[in-house]
Formats: C-alpha cells, structure tokens, sequence
C-alpha cells in the first residue's frame, strides 16, 4: 500500500493574507530550477546505465548520487505534476515498512519479466520495484549488486534508471506546459486566490520538514531501548544525512521565499544545518549509542522548532492556523 501524505491546517476566519507571498516568483526561482535539475540529472543518468550498467561502475554510481540529490531538493514539493500518475511514489517509494522493494526486484529477475526490456510497460509495474530506492538496492545491496544474474540485474539498472528519467521529465513538462502558469497566475479552477496557492507552498514546506523530523530522523531513531539504524533512509549508498541535509537547504529556500526573508526563520534553518554538519553520522548508526542519539535528537529538535516557528509566525499571516499536518504511512 503506498504511502500516504496527508496535510491538515485550520483556516482563519479571516484567511487573506495581508502579504501574500510572490508566487511567481518562488515557481520560477524555487521550483522550475528544481524540476529542471532533476529532469537533466535522470537523464544523465539513463546515459550512464546505457553505456555501462555494472553496479560497480564509478560513472554510474556519481550519476546515481547527483540524480539522487536533485530528488531530495524537490521532495517536498508532491502536489500538481509529480502527484498526478503516482510519479513521485514512482521515483521514492519509501519508507518500505514491508520490504517490499527487494522483493519486487528479485521477482522481476527471477520471472524474466518482460517488461524490464519495455519502458511503456515497466512504468506499470509495482512503485516498489522503481525508482531511486529500488536502483539503490540493485547498485548497493549485495543481494543484487553482487548477486548470480549479473545481466538481468544490469537490464533492470536500465529499466529503472529509463524510468526515473521518464518520470523527471513528465513532471517537469507539466510544470513548464501549464501547471505553473496555473500557479504563478491564480483565478483559475486549480488556484482560485494568491492564498490558495500560497497555502499549498506552506503546506508542502511543513510536510517536508516533518517528513524529514519524523521519518528521516524518526525511524532510525526508533525508540531510546530499541534504536533502528539500519531503518535509516538510504543507507546502503551513506546517504541518510545528506538526505536532511539537501532537504534542509531546500525547504530553507522556500521558507525565505514565503517568509520574505524573516530572519528568525533563517537563523532557525542555519541552526539546524549546524547541528546536521556537525554530526558526522552519515548513516545514523549512532543512533545505537545514547551519546550517538543525543546528537540525532538534537538535530531533530532545531527541525521541530522551525516547524513550530513556521506555524506560530508565518502560518497565521497566511491566514492558516496549525492543527496538524501528518505523515500516514503503512
């Protein structure tokens, strides 16, 4: 079952924000970059898993991790295009609670599937077997990486990396070919007000911040007797850091971009970059050790104050009142 996000905010009585953010500008600075980014990294990566598709490939693996962080840089943006087809569960099934990835992956390889050979019909098999998170189980995981089907596990780095790259360029058309014109020119079916549009950005930003407390951090963190290390988001590639890290740096532009450059908001934003480049943790294994969680706590305490800023100091001059805004997987 996918997973789900769910947002929930209570409105003002009187919800016209007194300065609306400039939309327009934070599609063209913010989000337009963003998408065009990823839209170039998955292509070049497509390129590299055609000219060479060996999980042990160097070239492969940087285009891997250069797709890989565009991603992160726009996760937090899942409404409009990368919302409509299941695209971005598409590129980012997880958290994967099942682990069902691995196991859609290895059916694919054992059945012969055809459809690893056809991109139409791989863009209809399982979420969990596509994407960065399914790519990072066939170039990392030893079960696949080093496995016995070295050609159906190469075929399958292909498939993925195609459809990746298909998904990143779809959003990014859709953005470019109406849906941000919607966006940037509110008074239509989508966007009736600035408010409509500046309420959805504000949604996406507090989503992604807690995405990233409760789940990036949250899961390997567990619980202070049961730590969860090897819950951690990416860790096969050493990437759970630098995945709060990117999100950080990107949701921190779009808080300054909807704040009108708040200073509290960035000093908040700053303390939390702080506290992640000071870790030094890359896969969360310290969780393990009470010392090793006491820091990962603390990095996601300066997460919780930005969300609890944003809701007390830029919500309500949005004309919304926090209720709560949840992240539902199963």
């Amino acid at each position: 079952m996918r997973l789900r996000l769910a947002a929930a905010f209570v409105l003002l009585a009187t919800p016209v924000a007194a300065n609306p953010p400039d939309i327009a500008a934070i599609v063209e600075t913010h989000i337009l970059p963003g998408y065009t980014a990823l839209a170039s990294d998955a292509d070049a990566l497509a390129r590299a898993a055609a000219a060479d598709c060996a999980p042990g490939n160097a070239e492969l693996a940087v285009a891997y991790h250069e797709a890989f962080d565009a991603w992160v840089r726009v996760s937090h943006l899942r409404f409009g295009p990368s919302e409509a087809d299941d695209r971005a569960f598409a590129l980012a099934f997880w958290p994967d609670p099942r682990g069902s990835t691995p196991k859609a992956l290895a059916a694919l390889i054992k059945d012969q599937d055809a459809a690893v050979a056809d991109p139409a019909a791989f863009s209809e098999v399982s979420v969990a077997a596509r994407g960065f998170y399914a790519l990072e189980f066939l170039l990392f995981d030893p079960q696949f990486a080093g496995g016995a089907a070295p050609g159906d596990t190469c075929a399958l780095i292909k498939a993925v990396s195609i459809d990746i790259a298909a998904n990143a360029r779809s959003i990014l058309e859709e953005w470019q070919g109406g849906y941000g014109a919607l966006m940037s020119a509110p008074g239509n079916e989508t966007y009736r007000t600035p408010n409509e549009a500046a309420r959805q950005l504000f949604t996406s930003l507090a989503t992604g911040l807690e995405f990233t407390a409760e789940t990036r951090l949250g899961r390997p963190m567990g619980t202070f007797e049961r730590p969860r290390p090897n819950r951690a988001e990416a860790r096969r590639s050493g990437r759970s850091l630098r995945h709060v890290t990117l999100s950080l740096e990107a949701t921190g532009e779009l808080a300054n971009l909807i704040s009108g450059g708040d200073a509290a908001v960035a000093q908040a934003f700053d303390q939390a970059l702080g506290r992640a480049a000071a870790l030094d943790d890359p896969v969360f294994a310290g969780v393990a050790d009470p010392q090793g969680r006491f820091r990962v706590e603390a990095l996601k305490q300066r997460i919780d104050a930005i969300r609890q800023l944003l809701a007390e100091e830029i919500g309500p001059d949005l004309g919304i009142a926090a209720g709560f805004n949840a992240l539902d997987g199963d």
